[in-house]
């Protein structure tokens, strides 16, 4: 197989890109040469925001194209066209933002989606989404597939959630840990997501497809207890009540990471029907090895993640974190 990786340096891409050398493919990585491309790799280079930016791509022919793209939906549009004779199939790594709010537990590929146009310039992370979707539609037709995540984690993150939670619980003492204990979290290990991307382009499937571990695989309780067992177990972790964290003004999914309380926007994150993906052969790893393999990466960064300039630093500042437990 031939890969053309449009990005394919850092988190999904990257992880995308490995997982297809490991196949033996041949993997062309189209990107800005801001960092380095996995060793194995032809590079190409081109800003698909400016004039003339696809200039690279202007030849040459591939099996499979995976795009991560959640900018302007022009530029996934302008790239799918220019490659829609010369490649097989098209996948755009799309996300579950791309439901109209609040999308009900359960929702499937069919729930309503939030309106998006593939000729529109950035707006909103959903819109751009769901534009880059009919961007990808639009070129490929059924040669298309819509791998719509959900939160992604595991090693190259720079996002910063699971990260943040590692060198908090590694500093120990006592954590403030948002309960419920057991309250059920949806969550993609980002290698799962690159091989079941690769096995579904592979097989020639097309169309939208929810991505993320089902319901009940993992909790905030199986996470942060892996977060301090890994890290040596001197965290104390403190479950908090949910209406004593709201209450005092902290705010879920940034202030405290991948937690959400038990409302709409839970059920929007949380609650994605994946019978589709399951039987498309979607597995997820257990929670302790994304958690263990991300912090053998984190070390070796000395504990300092890489972080998106367009996605603010997540985490609880430690003087709110103490006030609150009652230090």
């Amino acid at each position: 197989m031939k890969l053309l990786m449009l990005g394919g340096t850092e988190f999904v891409g990257r992880a995308i890109t490995e997982d297809a050398l490991a196949r033996g493919w041949e993997v062309t990585v189209f990107h800005r040469g801001r960092h380095a491309p996995a060793p194995g790799t032809r590079a190409l280079h081109g800003d698909r925001t400016a004039p003339g930016g696809l200039a690279a791509l202007s030849e040459g022919r591939w099996d499979l194209v995976v795009d991560t793209w959640g900018g302007a939906p022009t530029a996934v549009r302008d790239s799918a066209r220019l490659l829609s004779g010369r490649a097989g199939r098209y996948v755009y790594i799309s996300s579950r933002s791309v439901y109209a709010y609040p999308a009900p537990a359960g929702q499937t590929e069919d729930g309503l989606l939030v309106d998006g146009s593939a000729d529109a310039a950035s707006t909103a992370y959903a819109e751009d989404k769901r534009g880059g979707e009919l961007a990808a539609l639009d070129a490929f037709a059924d040669r298309a597939l819509l791998v719509r995540a959900g939160l992604i984690l595991g090693p190259y993150e720079n996002v910063g959630r699971l990260p943040w939670w590692l060198n908090r619980i590694a500093r120990g003492g006592p954590v403030l840990a948002p309960g419920p204990r057991d309250l059920p979290i949806q969550y993609i290990d980002v290698r799962d997501l690159a091989r079941w991307t690769l096995d579904a382009a592979g097989a020639g499937l097309g169309g939208p497809y929810n991505l993320v571990a089902p319901v009940g695989h993992a909790t905030m309780g199986t996470l942060l207890d892996a977060c301090a067992a890994v890290t040596g177990g001197a965290a104390d972790l403190r479950w908090t009540d949910p209406a004593a964290i709201l209450a005092a003004g902290v705010e879920p999914w940034t202030e405290l990471p991948v937690w959400l309380p038990g409302d709409e926007s839970y059920d929007h994150m949380f609650g994605g029907d994946v019978t589709r993906a399951l039987e498309a052969g979607l597995r997820c790893r257990p929670v302790a090895e994304t958690v263990a393999d991300t912090w053998a990466w984190l070390c070796t960064l000395g504990g300092r993640a890489p972080q998106r300039p367009d996605r603010p630093a997540p985490g609880l500042d430690a003087e709110r974190e103490a006030a609150l437990l009652g230090l």
